[in-house]
């Protein structure tokens, strides 16, 4: 398998590329739209074709490139049907799975961060978007977030994986790249170490977080799959 891992430094976000080395066909998870002449340099460099993009959930913190890496290299985007986003070409739901070539990627459905979230699993790994992150996880304050949904869904669909499993989060802040679950299930100072679910509720409803300072462009936008609407005075 290639594995190519990508940083946009402005909203701390991490993209995914994934591709089967016989096929070259590739995936990308989470792409940002700053950043497509740096995927399609990846692409190009290795002889890759992009199949599809796949969104872990409708990012409130940058522009998914799903829609300009669509309409330059005719890719399809995944999103899972309760994101609320009509212009995915591929809707997908618990339990899924996408065949790319030798890759057999499997669709878990992790919402409460927000009601659409999804991670990636493939093999060895697992890509958890904003549901999980490495000593952390995503907000459940606005975009229909439940507390207490992310923490069943962490639990049931996370840490039930094997502890060596790696765990690629959507963010990091902190300079890390990959963690696994055996470390977040003992570490992680929101979800691990055996914390309650009434205590994790309570934890997360007394956070008080500023809303994503690109959040009113990027949520529209991403109800788009990224492309933006102009409005036009009269």
């Amino acid at each position: 398998m290639i594995f190519q891992q990508f940083f946009e430094a402005e909203s701390h976000t991490y993209s995914y590329l994934l591709a089967c080395e016989q096929s070259r066909q590739a995936v990308l998870i989470d792409p940002v739209e700053s950043e497509v002449a740096h995927y399609i340099d990846a692409l190009n460099s290795q002889g890759l074709t992009l199949a599809y993009t796949l969104e872990t959930h409708v990012h409130a913190d940058h522009v998914t490139a799903a829609d300009a890496l669509r309409q330059r290299l005719g890719s399809q985007s995944v999103i899972h049907r309760d994101a609320g986003v009509l212009c995915g070409d591929l809707l997908v739901t618990d339990g899924m799975h996408l065949k790319v070539g030798s890759l057999d990627i499997e669709v878990r459905y992790t919402p409460g961060h927000t009601n659409g979230c999804v991670s990636y699993c493939l093999g060895d790994r697992i890509f958890t978007g904003d549901a999980l992150l490495i000593n952390g996880c995503g907000r459940t304050d606005f975009q229909q977030g439940d507390a207490g949904q992310l923490y069943d869904s962490v639990h049931r669909q996370i840490f039930s994986l094997p502890d060596a499993t790696l765990v690629y989060p959507g963010h990091d802040y902190h300079g890390h790249t990959v963690s696994t679950v055996g470390k977040e299930k003992r570490d992680n100072p929101r979800l691990g170490g055996q914390i309650s679910r009434a205590a994790f509720v309570q934890l997360m409803a007394n956070l008080k977080l500023a809303p994503p300072i690109q959040m009113a462009v990027a949520l529209p936008a991403n109800q788009s799959c990224g492309r933006q609407v102009v409005n036009q005075s009269s």
